[in-house]
């Protein structure tokens, strides 16, 4: 399998682990979103808590020119630690959350 589609399905193996999450406080699903043809994923969560919709993105993960690019983690112990220990190199992923001259200290890719 060649580079590209393994991350592809690391990425894609680990962010079903969050389809099954439930919530204590109300009803709110997480679904995810795939764009293979722009190498994008996304983990939603969608719902109600109470007379409070909720609409958000979890997680936002794009592949460019072969980096996995993480836009947005609001996971409790982080999706880089979850993608590492499925087998994807530290130095192929970029914490695309920090600010540019933060990304050297973080032992990730820094684009």
């Amino acid at each position: 399998m060649d580079t590209l589609n393994e991350y592809r399905s690391i990425i894609e193996k680990v962010l079903r682990n969050y389809v099954n999450i439930t919530y204590a406080n109300g009803k709110i699903e997480n679904e995810i979103i795939i764009d293979h043809n722009n190498d994008r994923y996304l983990v939603m969560s969608l719902g109600w808590e109470n007379v409070r919709r909720i609409h958000g993105c979890i997680i936002h993960i794009d592949i460019i020119d072969g980096m996995v690019w993480i836009q947005r983690d609001g996971t409790e112990d982080g999706i880089a630690t979850e993608l590492e220990q499925e087998g994807m190199p530290k130095d192929h992923i970029v914490l695309g959350f920090h600010e540019p001259d933060v990304r050297c200290h973080t032992g990730y890719a820094v684009a």
